[in-house]
């Protein structure tokens, strides 16, 4: 086992290395292979005034006219050691682990995104607990149910959960329950260490909203699954030993259908983590999803960097999670 999650962390380093170097090169070098020139880079830090002693000072405040490579590496050793950036007499610093300095709002990248990071994590992590827990309950249930009057209305409900758009169940949602029927505030993200249960009043709505499409495609993925499942030859050879119908439907046939919801689960989370775009958006969030919105429109190349990072390092963690699961509902893949 240890062996295993050796290897797996190694993967997952050279993983991201790979990642880094690939979304350096995107954000860095396409403008320059697109036939945009130093100058034109430097011009979107400078707005309207434009003049040659300023983009000359851009310039060298970003390396521009650096190689590519060198540029990289001072990049790769910022995250460990820092970085300056000089512009003129005035040096700014840049502490470690540095991702870019944001020259629109005059902030470091990681800085920004530790301050929009709990708004995600707090979206992500709780709508992830409801979507698991009703959508893998609800598959079973209908698995074992077959045909009935509640496997029917569930797949049904899930069928509308996995058609409608999340900005329109969520918008809808807010009609409804805080305009309507005011069972709830308008959803307006407070601290956890402020007041927790404000926070978590604050996000019910966002998490119900989320769990919904979500659980809507687990419920059907675990309901092919158990039905899989549930027909096989130990199964029925659990069954002729005496074992409890309990323990046959968790120990034995859900264990084996829950392999492809670990997959989904992780690669779900990991991308959730990286910024829920149009969650943050429909209930007016700053997370992560808008962080890198605005970077985008602004052609603020640092932060849409550094937010890009920060979805591959949460996608390559969650295979990680996902792989050493694998390993402990199946020891056969240790052997891989």
């Amino acid at each position: 086992m240890i062996r295993y999650i050796i290897r797996r962390l190694l993967v997952a380093v050279l993983l991201l290395a790979i990642i880094s170097l690939v979304t350096f090169g995107i954000f860095f070098l396409l403008p320059k292979l697109a036939g945009q020139s130093t100058d034109d880079l430097a011009a979107r830090y400078l707005g309207r005034e434009v003049t040659p002693e300023g983009l000359a000072g851009v310039k060298a405040k970003l390396g521009l006219d650096d190689p590519f490579l060198v540029r990289y590496w001072e990049f790769v050793q910022g995250m460990f050691v820092g970085q300056e950036y000089k512009f003129g007499t005035s040096i700014t610093e840049c502490p470690a682990p540095c991702l870019g300095y944001s020259y629109r709002t005059n902030e470091p990248v990681f800085d920004l995104l530790l301050d929009r990071a709990p708004v995600t994590f707090s979206i992500a992590l709780g709508a992830a607990v409801l979507w698991l827990l009703a959508g893998v309950t609800i598959g079973v249930i209908s698995a074992l149910k077959r045909g009935s009057v509640f496997d029917r209305a569930s797949m049904s409900a899930a069928l509308a959960g996995v058609s409608l758009p999340m900005f329109f169940t969520g918008l809808v949602s807010i009609w409804l329950i805080c305009r309507q029927l005011k069972l709830l505030p308008t959803p307006r993200y407070h601290e956890f260490l402020d007041n927790p249960a404000t926070w978590a009043q604050a996000l019910i709505l966002p998490w119900i909203t989320l769990a919904f499409l979500y659980a809507a495609m687990y419920a059907r993925l675990t309901r092919a699954g158990m039905l899989e499942t549930m027909g096989e030859d130990y199964i029925r050879t659990a069954r002729a030993k005496g074992l409890p119908e309990r323990t046959v439907i968790t120990r034995h046939g859900l264990r084996s259908a829950l392999t492809p919801i670990i997959t989904i689960f992780g690669l779900d989370i990991g991308l959730l983590l990286g910024g829920a775009v149009i969650t943050e958006t429909t209930f007016s969030f700053a997370g992560l999803g808008q962080l890198m919105l605005q970077g985008i429109t602004r052609s603020d190349l640092p932060v849409a960097l550094g937010v890009t990072m920060a979805t591959g390092l949460f996608v390559i963690v969650a295979n990680l999670v996902v792989d050493i699961l694998y390993a402990v509902a199946d020891p056969r893949v240790r052997l891989a």
